[in-house]
């Protein structure tokens, strides 16, 4: 194959074709920002204490029942125990005052042995209120939210071979199946059935990301690096930012789902989404890869050249590992991506933070706007390696720093450093690849980035050492940032299309 991006520079760089294009592809994102988040307000626990079954008790001994614990340094009541009922019911039946005639420290406790009490002043119901995921079950919730990254490390490795099927093709089948997944989650009779099908989500949503950002080879230059900061993920992010109003109309888990896998309806217009002549190129469909670059031409009101394209070559999975100049750029990706890990354990992050959860997810979720307003504007003008370094910085130092200056304005910063971060890695790995390999090695370097979006929710929700986490975390992505400096620069380059035509590493 020749160089595509020079054999069609006709087109120009703007023009109708590649803006319809560019809203078409973007529009697909708004549905990642509600699908990827969602257990934020499906899995959030609600303030709890364990029921007291109806038994003849008295006021004061029914208002003590429940024992006092410190946590963070204030006494609260216990989540997760109670005292002894049957004693308690004996001391009630006496006549006995708890706190006057009975020191309640000495009394025996219980596990919440008839369930629990959900507070509903914020939630209506949750898997956690709907399956009793709390206290010894507590883990189940990060267990739940790690099998959407799960899903996530397979649809990357399985998007990538279903390349084979067309770009196009693959991202419309990825958005059905994350419709179709999201409506039988939320019929989910189990936590179980819950988690299998979360899995799936993952799967389909990678796939979105993974096709879409492929497809950006039907753009330009120009526009391809509008698509990867101001597109896609601003549109991501303006899923996610609705995201929280839609869960604070729908307070139920089960509406929820229903609603946004009802949202994905709305794409079917899209299939006038045309197949990626790149890729039609590699297949040796020349003539459909020349009618669509003509109806490009013709849209753009420009005239094609009666010969465009020069002939090409079919690569697979193992030519990502086969050269030593692919091998070297594909480990140092795999080792780039580590910034998952924070952006994801920030972003789930939300409903831990004091305040109301619903303005914590929205504020997060705009904190990612300035973020790719600025990536815009630099990717433009500043060399990649650079400014991802950068940021990744801002991130790691943000978590290095967040557990001994809590605040959530802190945080807010450290989200700013990885969504600069996450935009930038995006982009800069597609234009590393050439065409040949593109799709392909994306999915392994997105199935490498899984590894940290799977560990996030444990490092949220299961430790119990309150700064060790953000240590390592901290530690690795500034690491990453190191690495980073060892892949090539492509600022100011055109996209390979060869293996021959891609730089070595530093």
């Amino acid at each position: 194959m020749g160089d595509y991006d020079v054999e069609t520079a006709f087109l120009g760089q703007m023009g109708p074709y590649f803006w319809v294009t560019f809203f078409l592809l973007n529009t697909v994102f708004v549905s990642t920002g509600f699908n990827g988040l969602y257990i934020i307000f499906a899995g959030a626990a609600p303030k709890h204490s364990c029921l007291i079954p109806d038994v003849n008790l008295t006021e004061e001994w029914r208002n003590a029942i429940i024992p006092f614990i410190i946590m963070g340094g204030e006494e609260v009541q216990s989540q997760c125990s109670r005292y002894n009922l049957t004693v308690v019911k004996d001391f009630s039946d006496e006549g006995y005052i708890p706190g006057r005639d009975i020191n309640l420290t000495t009394l025996p406790q219980e596990g919440c042995l008839d369930g629990w009490n959900y507070s509903k002043d914020i939630y209506q119901s949750t898997i956690v209120t709907e399956w009793n995921l709390v206290c010894e079950n507590h883990w189940k919730v990060p267990f739940a939210s790690s099998t959407l990254f799960v899903g996530y490390l397979f649809g990357s490795l399985i998007s990538g071979q279903l390349s084979d099927f067309g770009r196009k093709k693959v991202l419309f089948m990825s958005l059905a199946a994350q419709s179709f997944c999201v409506l039988l989650q939320s019929f989910s009779q189990s936590w179980r059935i819950f988690c299998v099908m979360f899995l799936f989500v993952g799967a389909s949503q990678i796939s979105i990301y993974i096709s879409g950002f492929v497809l950006t080879e039907l753009l330009s230059k120009t526009m391809r690096v509008l698509f990867t900061t101001l597109g896609a993920f601003l549109f991501y992010c303006i899923g996610y930012m609705t995201l929280p109003w839609i869960a604070y109309g729908i307070r139920d888990w089960r509406a929820l789902l229903a609603v946004l896998s009802a949202t994905s309806v709305v794409y079917i217009p899209l299939w006038f989404i045309p197949e990626s002549p790149r890729w039609l190129l590699i297949q040796g469909r020349k003539t459909e890869a020349e009618a669509i670059v003509r109806d490009a031409a013709r849209r753009n009101k420009v005239q094609a050249p009666s010969v465009l394209f020069k002939e090409s070559e079919k690569y697979t999975m193992l030519d990502v590992l086969r050269s030593s100049k692919v091998r070297c750029i594909t480990m140092m990706c795999l080792l780039l991506m580590a910034i998952n890990i924070g952006y994801f354990g920030l972003s789930l992050n939300t409903s831990n933070l004091s305040g109301n959860p619903y303005m914590n997810c929205f504020i997060s979720a705009i904190t990612e706007v300035p973020a790719y307003i600025v990536s815009t504007c630099l990717l433009r003008k500043c060399p990649r390696r650079a400014i991802l370094s950068t940021f990744l910085i801002i991130g790691g130092g943000v978590l290095l720093l967040i557990q001994f200056i809590p605040d959530l304005a802190l945080e807010m910063t450290g989200k700013f450093g990885f969504t600069m971060a996450f935009t930038i890695v995006y982009i800069y790995t597609a234009e590393i690849y050439p065409t040949v390999l593109r799709n392909v090695g994306m999915g392994m370097c997105s199935s490498a980035a899984r590894i940290g979006s799977i560990t996030a929710p444990y490092v949220i929700y299961l430790t119990y050492n309150k700064v060790l986490p953000y240590i390592l975390m901290g530690s690795l992505t500034i690491a990453s940032s190191v690495v980073n400096f060892f892949l090539p620069e492509t600022f100011n380059k055109d996209l390979p299309e060869t293996v021959e035509q891609m730089q070595e590493c530093r």
